[in-house]
């Protein structure tokens, strides 16, 4: 049976085995070997990574052929109107590429959200709205580019689900195994 490992990696974290730049990595947190990360998340950016150590699973599950859904929380600068939410969800041309119809909406501050460290700065005269966009794709940075070509940059990105796989009950910097069959969640 391949292994299949949740973490929820850590702003600052590299999501690599290999730290760089005086950043943190895998390395620091999961000490398992030959589990390989199944996408990449930015430094920049929180949330949901999945491991194995399964090739033919990690190519499924970050391939975007096999269209594996993934859910990210952005916390904008501003308040999107709705032309800008219907402008997420119909694709945005971002110059080199123009990005899949998605699923965009306005959400309340997720539940049970830690505390980013460091934390946002606050801006008492510029408010913020967090957003969920569904995605079936996942290009370098593709979330932040998005909310910013409609005019509300991304302040906090977080990634809670990748397919059936989300951060439930899962702390940062934490990670638990989970069995796996044919690339789905038992």
């Amino acid at each position: 049976m391949s292994r299949l490992i949740l973490f929820n990696k850590p702003f600052g974290v590299l999501t690599q085995f290999t730290p760089a730049d005086g950043h943190a990595s895998l390395k620091d947190y999961i000490p398992l070997a030959g589990v390989y990360a199944a996408g990449r998340l930015d430094a920049d950016s929180e949330g949901l990574v999945v491991l194995t150590d399964n090739g033919a699973l990690q190519a499924r599950i970050s391939d975007p052929r096999h269209k594996l859904e993934k859910v990210y929380w952005a916390q904008v600068e501003g308040s999107p109107s709705t032309a800008a939410i219907e402008t997420l969800a119909a694709g945005v041309d971002l110059g080199d590429f123009r990005t899949r119809p998605c699923q965009a909406r306005c959400i309340e501050e997720p539940p049970h959200l830690w505390p980013r460290q460091p934390p946002i700065r606050y801006r008492a005269a510029i408010p913020t709205r967090w957003l969920e966009l569904r995605l079936r794709e996942g290009k370098n940075r593709q979330v932040r580019r998005m909310t910013a070509k409609i005019g509300h940059p991304t302040l906090r990105l977080i990634r809670w689900a990748v397919g059936d796989w989300t951060l439930a009950d899962l702390a940062p910097g934490c990670w638990r195994e989970e069995s796996v069959a044919l690339g789905k969640s038992k």
